[in-house]
């Protein structure tokens, strides 16, 4: 008697679906949408918070910048340092600043 109920997962459909569907609920049947040759170069984009983003300018550009109350704004190229969205958890200074990304 080495395989009575079939070798492993063997009636899941049929005569072991009480056990199936009580203790692996889901286990068949399929969910979503297909993606068809889905590659992930269109999904690549490192992020960066708000809260690292003076540490991507050098320590002199920064102290000059928070010091300095003239008419020119930094401007601080995300794509640069190699990111491409911005996100918004921190606080950034007073002073404004332009962010250039993607």
């Amino acid at each position: 008697r080495k395989h009575p109920g079939g070798r492993g997962n063997a009636g899941g459909q049929h005569h072991h679906r009480i056990n199936f569907d009580k203790y692996h609920p889901g286990y068949f049947g399929k969910v979503g949408m297909r993606y068809y040759h889905k590659t992930q170069n269109k999904f690549f984009c490192p992020t960066v918070n708000i809260d690292r983003l003076w540490t991507l300018v050098s320590e002199q550009q920064r102290v000059h910048a928070l010091k300095d109350k003239s008419d020119k704004v930094p401007v601080i190229d995300v794509t640069k340092a190699g990111y491409f969205k911005v996100l918004g958890k921190g606080r950034l200074p007073e002073t404004p600043v332009i962010v250039k990304a993607k």
